[in-house]
């Protein structure tokens, strides 16, 4: 059974931060930027919960939960019934920690500094080892079914029952390497979400690596879509730069605009500019005689807020020559985009095809998860009711509609060609501009575009980067 705490044990509210700092002062840590970035992020999920209040727990009813009875032509054909719309995940639900790295990372004093310090206004709350988690699940399901027949639906009920006993629920080692586990997982973590549970997990691989070369793994890349759309993905292994920088915990894309934006945001100038030899100010490019100004630069790294770079006129010719100076790029407040902002939405993917043919880096903090950047869920969701009406002459229930809206904002390898042939989009060019911009996107934010180029000592230290500095001069020589 899961262990549950009934109370906070934190009366005057000390956050992780100050408790790091105190294991600092007194010896029993030694004080380490990368660590403390790390602290830093377990803080402001912290101080979100401090004024976070979940939810009331809607239990479903066991009839809720069974299938409706079959038609003959669904008794003959076997027709697999369809699972219960799960309630929407509520937006003030803070966004939940990934933290992931080898052993010896220090997964382990993270996650107790962690749940040892969570405020008190966390009245109840969880921490179990993953393995023991899932087999305590799969012992409520099987009990659900011996009881209630095995078409019951019963991952809502289990995860209602486990969110009524904690609203913040902690995991050690999250993995996957049994495939009745990948199967039922993304639909529990997201019932658990729906009804306001705060996730924070631990574990020696990141959510790319999860069940990989599993069984019907491409079952399981929803549940990896939640974990990184969902959780905050924290890399614990602290890489030493030759200019003993650290690399920011986080991956380079952030989502929604909270308490975290600004620091995530801060934390990748310091790494990709130059802060201590170069101090951050603004400069002005020209372009055919006009200015362009750049608030904030270091070193090669520039750093903008989404209306200043994209939400004056500017052109592909501007976007190039600011490539030319730059080797990095910081953009926040991106907001989600509908077809209102399609002016926006158009530039902001030639600023993204202009970094992405130079080569260079890209941090974003944005309104919304990548795949809702240039249509808001409500377009997607009429597109498709509109586009099942066009093909079958009447809109199908919700229930099918959800599931179509679920492949669609899933794993970009997945809902591209949905997406590409929907008849949201204008034309066959903006089809493909904007199905060619999320997957440059999510190429630009894979660990290996990230560090190419930035002289970690594990790929070669200084000798690496001014090589790539060379070829991307040489790129860019050959593009004018």
């Amino acid at each position: 059974m899961l262990s549950i705490d009934p109370a906070a044990v934190n009366p005057d509210d000390r956050g992780p931060l100050i408790e790091y700092d105190n294991r600092v002062d007194s010896g029993r840590l030694r004080n380490d930027e990368h660590q403390r970035g790390i602290i830093e992020s377990l803080q402001h999920l912290h101080d979100e919960l401090r004024t976070y209040h979940a939810r009331a727990i809607t239990h479903p009813t066991i009839d809720s939960l069974k299938p409706p009875p079959k038609s003959m032509l669904g008794r003959l054909f076997g027709n697999v019934p369809k699972e219960r719309k799960l309630q929407d995940i509520p937006e003030n639900l803070p966004r939940g920690l990934y933290l992931y790295g080898d052993v010896g990372s220090g997964k382990t004093m993270l996650m107790d500094m962690f749940y040892e310090t969570l405020p008190s206004s966390v009245t109840s709350k969880t921490r179990i080892h993953f393995h023991n988690f899932m087999q305590d699940v799969h012992k409520r399901l099987h009990q659900m079914k011996m009881e209630h027949g095995n078409d019951i639906d019963a991952v809502p009920f289990v995860a209602a029952d486990i969110a009524e006993k904690g609203n913040v629920l902690c995991f050690d080692e999250f993995q996957c390497t049994d495939v009745a586990d990948a199967m039922i997982l993304r639909r529990l973590l997201e019932a658990l979400m729906s009804h306001g549970v705060v996730l924070v997990t631990t574990s020696n691989r990141h959510p790319d690596d999860l069940y990989r070369n599993g069984i019907q793994r491409e079952s399981f890349i929803p549940c990896i879509n939640l974990l990184k759309n969902r959780l905050h993905v924290i890399n614990l292994d602290s890489p030493t730069d030759y200019r003993k920088i650290p690399r920011p915990p986080s991956g380079v894309y952030h989502a929604p605009l909270d308490k975290h934006a600004d620091s995530h945001a801060d934390k990748w100038f310091r790494f990709l500019g130059d802060p201590e030899q170069d101090k951050p100010r603004a400069e002005t490019q020209r372009v055919w005689g006009r200015e362009i100004v750049v608030p904030k630069v270091s070193g090669r790294a520039a750093m903008f807020t989404f209306d200043e770079l994209i939400g004056r006129p500017t052109s592909a010719a501007d976007y190039i020559e600011l490539t030319r100076s730059y080797d990095s790029f910081i953009v926040t407040n991106v907001p989600g985009m509908t077809h209102r902002e399609r002016d926006l939405a158009r530039r902001f993917i030639t600023f993204i095809d202009a970094v992405y043919e130079s080569r260079a880096k890209l941090v974003l903090t944005t309104a919304v998860p990548l795949t809702q950047l240039f249509l808001s869920r409500e377009e997607l969701e009429n597109g498709v009711k509109k586009d099942n009406a066009d093909k079958n002459g009447q809109a199908e229930e919700h229930d099918d509609l959800d599931a179509t809206m679920r492949n669609l904002m899933d794993d970009l390898g997945l809902n591209m060609k949905a997406l590409k042939n929907s008849s949201i989009f204008s034309g066959d060019e903006e089809r493909f501009a904007f199905a060619r911009a999320l997957s440059r996107l999510s190429e630009m934010g894979s660990r290996e575009w990230v560090e190419r180029g930035m002289g970690l000592e594990k790929d070669g230290g200084k000798k690496e980067k001014d090589d790539w500095q060379r070829v991307r001069s040489k790129q860019l020589e050959d593009s004018m």
